[in-house]
Parts: structure tokens; sequence; C-alpha cells
């Protein structure tokens, strides 16, 4: 076989790897991955800030029952975002590889937990801007290029709190299309960690205010 020869069938067959790999991942894990802690109700609903990004090429609905009352949530939502902001309770030291300048606080940081619609928030190269606060309720940024919007919805379940995570994105160029495919379970990773730390961060407030009030 000529070398010609056999780097075509090698080309062939990595194609066929990676297309097999792409709709297996499609089939049996993507959707995992895209709705993790999510039911399907909260994952098919409209929640607020769809609205912003109406035709988005990709969605992502993550979620997580908090056993506090939304009032113990929403300040951690709000005060989101690079230091002197109060981070984004993941992998500090991964995004600060990415250099995002992220601390993630254990406190209430007053100052920013009152955002307004139109704030400016840092993230590396990007900028989000705050398109929806409110209190208790529901929080969502919208990168300055109006291609990603990050929106958080807070429903109050009586005694506990579900907390939805969604992300909306357009992928206008080929490179962003094929750089989503890693991206999706890192975004994961990342994001769990981050629901995870606002779950644990929501209920030592409200066990904090318990023992205060008794």
């Amino acid at each position: 076989m000529s070398t010609a020869t056999a780097s075509g069938v090698a080309a062939v067959a990595t194609a066929a790897a990676v297309s097999i790999t792409w709709m297996g991942y499609r089939r049996f894990l993507r959707k995992r991955i895209l709705n993790w802690g999510a039911t399907e109700q909260e994952a098919e609903a409209s929640l607020p800030g769809d609205e912003l990004l109406p035709h988005p090429d990709g969605v992502s609905t993550r979620a997580i029952t908090i056993g506090a009352r939304p009032r113990h949530v929403y300040p951690w939502l709000a005060q989101m975002g690079p230091y002197p902001r109060g981070g984004a309770y993941t992998y500090d030291w991964l995004e600060n590889l990415l250099g995002l300048d992220m601390h993630s606080a254990d406190t209430i940081l007053d100052e920013f937990t009152h955002p307004a619609i139109g704030d400016r928030i840092a993230l590396g190269p990007n900028e989000m801007v705050v398109a929806i606060a409110d209190p208790d309720h529901a929080f969502a940024v919208r990168s300055a290029d109006g291609n990603w919007v990050w929106a958080f919805t807070i429903r109050d379940d009586g005694k506990t709190t579900r907390l939805i995570s969604r992300n909306r994105f357009r992928l206008p160029r080929l490179i962003d299309k094929i750089g989503m495919v890693p991206m999706e379970p890192g975004s994961l990773l990342m994001e769990r960690k981050m629901l995870v730390g606002i779950r644990a961060r929501a209920e030592r407030l409200a066990e904090a205010e318990a023992v205060s009030s008794s």
C-alpha cells in the first residue's frame, strides 16, 4: 500500500470514528449533560430570560434543590463576577487560568447584592450586562454581543427552593459550533460545582438566620 493510500485510509477511519463518537454522544449523553438536575418539565419550560435570545443555536437547563428560601439564594447570584465581586463558586484556580480573576466569596457582599438593569460585569474579554434583576425570583445577564444569555430562575417550593440555571447561546461562526462540542461537558463540570456551591452557601445562610432568630 502506498503512503498516499495509507494516509487516505487513515483519514477515512479517523472521520468515521469521530462521526460514530459524535452520534453516540448525541444519543446517549448530550441530553443528560445539557439538562443535569432539571426535570423534563423544567428543561422544556419557558423561563425568564428566554425572550432575551429568542432563537438560540443551543440551550442548557440545569437545576438543583436547595434547603433554604429564595431570599437566601438570590444574593449569591446577584454578587457573582470577578473580584471584587463574589466569584462564581466553581474551581477558582481553573477560572483564573483563563484570566478571569475569580475569588469565590463565602459571605454576602452587600454592595453587590442590589444590581440594576444595565449594570456591566466584566468577564475576561467579554462583558455581561444585567438584563433581569427580580429579587428572589429571577436574575439574568446577557453578553455585550448578544450571543449569550445566562438566566437563573428561583422557584419557591415552600420549604425548599429550586434554582434553575439556563444558558442560551448563538453560534454565528463554524469555529463556534465546533468549539461548543467539548465545551458542553466542560460547562457541566463548572456549572454543577457552581450550583452545589450556591446550595451550600444558601443553606448555611438559612441556618445562621435560624440560629440568630431563636
